[in-house]
């Protein structure tokens, strides 16, 4: 059963959760602004940010390619790649003043997984903020071509008999994702255990960076892969593979990378957060429109971005899905969206669903308090801040931080006012 209390938690656990929310209340009190201060310039010219060469990147690549950070007073903003989502952390950890990054796009588990200890060295407790969401859909869920004659596509049921025949030939069955509680490991298992697969028990899940999938597959190194694109529609573009679903099949509308920082870095610089905020907002807009799809694939295939061609990543941004397997379709409303349907908005809903699903697999603890942890690190209030001072229109601004009850591919129901009743409705779980 989860709680929204701290009763049931392991005298450990409980240490690092009060050490986290000491540590927020130090950077608040050296830092007490809270809200953004009322001067009107940034307080700093620059922040230094981290991306993956992923397609739900694009904000801040556009954001910067496009001069929308200096157009307010952010002259100086770093957009670096990173090789991996674990170079990211490490990068976080250090922060823009050690040679590392004060924020990052991100998996939007990842902030959590740090604030809390769980992912970073020691277990050491690096407070997190989510400021934003980047995007919402388009992730893909990519299978080997061995598998094509199974037919699977949304339901992995169909996968069973060909992964035992593989097994009980002494084969292993890889399931690779970008990341340990990250979206792509949440997919991948969500996907598997609907259909009967114990992610834990009947595949091995590795480890593998997104750049790095289709090469890996290519060579045999894994049977199915969870990633965002372009990387799906590169496998189905060189042969390799094929997409059975993507994300969007399995939650419709679903949150996915986040723009997180430092909360330290956030509470020493309001007005630059906000000015920060602002850019990466009016970046998602442009990013929207149907007309920029084509000069945005040119702008993330450059070489210093993505380097690769724009046709791996313009068809799925428009919604037309080349799955590989025959099915060929235009035109879906499965594309990447940046903007509408609140694309931007950080429902604290939608991470409680996260920190939920971290709790079925075992990344947090049963007891854990998903309320507190979500109010620590979600800062919806400074996203609705920057949306104000933008001029953004009030049918997109959210009237909750809730989208309430969300229902997936299978039939099940998340209620983020009742978690416990959503874990209890899974019959392929870690947690009892």
């Amino acid at each position: 059963m989860i709680k929204f209390s701290t009763s049931g938690i392991s005298r450990r656990s409980m240490l690092k959760i009060t050490a986290t929310t000491a540590l927020v209340g130090a950077i608040k009190t050296a830092f007490p602004s809270g809200a953004f201060a009322a001067a009107s310039g940034p307080e700093v010219n620059g922040v230094k940010l981290g991306y993956i060469a992923l397609t739900d990147a694009a904000p801040l690549i556009v954001a910067k390619e496009m001069g929308l950070f200096d157009k307010y007073g952010l002259t100086e903003v770093e957009v670096a790649k990173q090789a991996s989502w674990g170079a990211t952390r490490d990068n976080l950890v250090l922060g823009g003043a050690s040679n590392g990054i004060d924020g990052a796009h991100i998996l939007s588990p990842l902030p959590y997984l740090m604030h809390t200890g769980k992912v970073t060295q020691n277990s050491k407790p690096v407070p997190m903020a989510i400021l934003a969401r980047l995007n919402l859909d388009s992730q893909g869920l990519s299978v080997a071509k061995e598998y094509a004659s199974t037919g699977v596509q949304l339901d992995a049921s169909k996968l069973k008999e060909a992964f035992a025949r593989k097994k009980a030939a002494g084969g292993e069955i890889k399931a690779a994702m970008t990341f340990p509680g990250g979206t792509h490991d949440l997919w991948i298992r969500y996907w598997l255990a609907a259909g009967g697969i114990d992610p834990n028990k009947d595949v091995s899940t590795i480890v593998v960076p997104p750049p790095q999938m289709v090469a890996n597959m290519k060579v045999g190194n894994m049977d199915v892969f969870c990633v965002g694109e372009p990387w799906n529609e590169q496998l189905v573009n060189q042969g390799i593979g094929f997409t059975a679903a993507t994300t969007g099949e399995l939650w419709k509308g679903h949150p996915e990378k986040a723009l997180g920082l430092r909360a330290d870095w956030v509470e020493k610089n309001p007005n630059a957060t906000k000015a920060l905020l602002m850019a990466v907002m009016e970046a998602q807009q442009w990013c929207e429109s149907m007309d920029n799809k084509a000069q945005m694939a040119d702008i993330l295939g450059k070489r210093q971005w993505f380097n690769v061609p724009p046709k791996d990543v313009l068809g799925r941004l428009k919604g037309d899905i080349n799955y590989g397997n025959g099915r060929d379709v235009k035109g879906t409303d499965l594309f990447m969206k940046f903007w509408q349907d609140h694309a931007s908005y950080p429902f604290k809903s939608h991470d409680s669903w996260f920190v939920t699903e971290n709790i079925r697999w075992g990344m947090f603890a049963p007891g854990t308090d998903i309320k507190k942890l979500v109010d620590q690190v979600n800062r919806e209030d400074l996203w609705r801040e920057a949306a104000k001072e933008l001029g953004v229109a009030v049918s997109d601004i959210p009237a909750l931080s809730s989208r309430g009850t969300e229902t997936f591919f299978d039939g099940k129901v998340f209620d983020p006012e009742n978690p416990s009743a959503y874990l209890d409705s899974l019959s392929i779980k870690a947690v009892s």
